[in-house]
């Protein structure tokens, strides 16, 4: 049964290959997935790394979590499911647009006091 483990504070120099010689020492990995800025295409600092056994990734979080690694303390933990999101379009909190200035008044140009 394959476990995934969480891998959080990561240097952005890790690499995928870091990662998976960093988590062979401690069991067969199955996959190794380092997540990756869209915009920048460098690394946002965590990754997922999937262990073949159970006792391979608990070996792991032991060994691994706190431990320094290029200047960061890594966190390493079972991954928890991923959430559903809802779908539909973005959204961004609160109705109504505008600013705090009140309800937009129409002027005319022809107005006169």
């Amino acid at each position: 049964m394959n476990t995934k483990l969480y891998v959080g504070n990561l240097s952005f120099d890790t690499t995928e290959n870091d990662l998976q010689d960093m988590f062979a020492a401690y069991g067969p990995v199955t996959e190794v997935n380092l997540i990756m800025d869209r915009m920048s295409g460098r690394s946002r600092g965590f990754g997922f790394v999937t262990m073949a056994t159970p006792e391979g990734a608990q070996a792991a979080i032991t060994a691994l979590s706190g431990q320094n690694v290029n200047g960061r303390n890594l966190t390493v933990n079972e991954a928890r499911p991923k959430e559903e999101r809802g779908g539909g379009g973005g959204g961004g909190g609160g109705g109504g647009g505008g600013d705090r200035r009140g309800p937009r008044r129409q002027y005319s140009p022809y107005w006169m006091d």
